[in-house]
């Protein structure tokens, strides 16, 4: 869909929108008005005839007990009222009592000398409920018993008995509850009418009086307003539809210059001077400020990449302060930087926790073999040396118990040697080498340059100083083929310092990496925070290890 037939949908529909709802407004602001005003007129109709009605009945019954004597008594036989009637005072409604079902209101006054019947002339009512005036060509007031039946003559069914006519409609129920009201909905043909109501309750009379107009002949205004709206409609949009076609021009004309532009510019020529650039001014300066786009995403598009490759040292300045997308960026690589320093530290902590384990491990093996296994063979020996009665079996059990107890106190110092506790780790260095000393041809020399008293090196940092010159002197003696050995551990204010050489045939760091204990090296270095060079030419191979001193 092109841009100039988005603006022609866009402005169309928000006018056509507009008018349907100033339409719909109008329409529905006249239909209420309408109602309210209909409504109120059926009110006023209904209360005057309800308050003539109620007139009428008052003033007859208060004529009537004012003359009763003079009336006779055979009108109760006709009607063949019940003694519940005959014997309560009041006015009534006998219409179901009478065999012909005929609308029949009357008086009943009961006394010693008898019961008298008077019938109220139905015409009397009839007149005030057929006078129509205000109520259009199909408006009627009846009155509706509580049975639900009509007491009065339907305009629309003038030839049957009201009595047999049922009216349960919405009005007639609510009226039966004492609530009057108004509204629209179905009358007793099964019609929508605007109709009111209220109930009339006189004595022992309860009737419910409605004044009603059909909807069809309220709405005809409002049919005919409805077409002059759509027709007003239709013209109000096609003018519209018009208009918005000549201005559409002008609006679409410089965008389609700008996409002619901005293809050239897609194929690379940044140097056009097409006629519409000279032209507009305005087109001018959006393309100065694409370009300046361009160049300020090309900046975050290096520097994102960058990102994506964990080049976390690369720098970029965001244009501006409201450059929110180079904020963004540079809020995103301190945040990767942080992450990843505290990846580096956690993966640390979790290799220094594995390690310190491993090593509490081996001291509680260590203490083990030399405080529970050792007690045991010394006793041996104690038992063998006072028991055993064969000087030659004694002899020969006593070496075998010797050279037990020999190896499991090599056992217990090459697992923790107690002497890295009690005396520092170079101490323990110079007990490992002067024992290894003894079953290797290579010379191992070993300078401990460490404070004897007031020394900072923690006993985490001498296990591992310990564990690496133990690995390097394996590997070299494993491996190495080499003659000589030299160790040098120095202590500083600020660093400790382990040496290392052998003038072995040395190895290839690239394809060792992960073999001969190198690994481990450097994992231990690393857990203490240092750092490791490693020079392994034949015959001159190196190892500089330094930790920070722990504060």
């Amino acid at each position: 869909m092109n841009i100039k037939t988005l603006i022609l949908i866009i402005i169309n529909s928000l006018i056509a929108l507009v008018i349907a709802l100033l339409a719909i407004s109008s329409y529905n602001e006249f239909s209420t008005v309408l109602n309210d005003r209909v409504l109120l007129q059926l009110n006023s109709i209904k209360t005057l005839k309800k308050n003539q009605i109620e007139h009428l009945l008052q003033s007859e019954w208060e004529r009537f007990e004012s003359t009763k004597s003079s009336y006779k008594t055979d009108e109760a036989k006709l009607l063949k009222l019940p003694d519940s009637i005959k014997n309560r005072n009041g006015i009534h409604d006998f219409t179901a009592y009478n065999p012909t079902k005929t609308t029949t209101l009357g008086f009943v006054s009961s006394s010693e000398n008898g019961t008298v019947v008077k019938i109220l002339d139905y015409n009397k009512i009839k007149t005030i409920l057929l006078e129509r005036t205000g109520m259009g060509n199909s408006g009627e007031s009846y009155l509706v018993g509580q049975d639900f039946r009509l007491r009065s003559q339907s305009r629309f069914y003038p030839n049957k008995t009201p009595y047999g006519i049922r009216a349960k409609t919405k009005g007639v129920v609510k009226a039966f509850r004492d609530v009057n009201g108004r509204g629209i909905f179905e009358d007793y043909r099964g019609v929508e009418v605007y109709s009111v109501y209220s109930l009339i309750k006189i004595s022992d009379l309860k009737l419910v009086i409605l004044s009603e107009i059909d909807v069809d002949e309220v709405t005809m205004p409002l049919d005919k307003l409805k077409e002059r709206l759509v027709g007003l409609t239709l013209v109000i949009f096609l003018l519209a539809v018009m208009l918005s076609l000549f201005l559409t021009r002008f609006i679409t004309n410089p965008i389609k210059n700008m996409q002619k532009s901005l293809k050239i510019m897609a194929e690379g020529d940044y140097n056009q001077t097409n006629e519409f650039i000279k032209n507009s001014k305005e087109i001018k300066e959006m393309f100065d400020a694409l370009a300046n786009l361009k160049a300020s995403l090309q900046g975050a598009v290096q520097f994102s990449d960058a990102i994506g490759k964990m080049n976390l040292n690369t720098n970029y300045t965001p244009k501006s302060s409201n450059d929110l997308l180079g904020k963004s960026l540079v809020a995103m690589r301190d945040k990767l930087i942080e992450f990843r320093n505290n990846e580096e530290n956690t993966r640390i902590l979790s290799k220094r926790m594995l390690v310190n384990g491993m090593e509490n491990e081996r001291r509680r093996l260590s203490r083990e073999l030399h405080d529970g296994v050792g007690p045991y063979l010394t006793s041996l020996k104690h038992y063998i040396e006072n028991r055993v009665v064969d000087e030659s079996k004694k002899t020969e059990m006593k070496k075998i118990v010797d050279d037990t107890i020999s190896e499991i106190r090599l056992m217990s110092n090459a697992l923790m040697p107690a002497s890295i506790d009690d005396f520092g780790v170079g101490v323990a260095l110079t007990n490992f080498i002067e024992s290894l000393q003894k079953s290797t041809p290579v010379t191992i020399e070993f300078e401990d340059l460490t404070l004897q008293e007031g020394s900072n090196i923690t006993n985490h940092q001498a296990i591992n100083l310990f564990r690496m010159s133990q690995e390097l002197i394996n590997n070299t003696l494993k491996h190495g083929k080499a003659q000589n050995i030299r160790i040098t551990l120095s202590e500083f204010e600020e660093f400790i310092s382990l040496f290392y050489y052998d003038d072995g045939i040395g190895f290839d760091a690239a394809t060792v990496k992960l073999g001969l204990g190198i690994s481990n090296i450097k994992e231990r270095v690393e857990i203490c925070n240092g750092s490791i060079i490693i020079d392994a030419k034949p015959g001159n191979t190196t190892f500089e290890i330094e930790l920070p001193i722990e504060l």
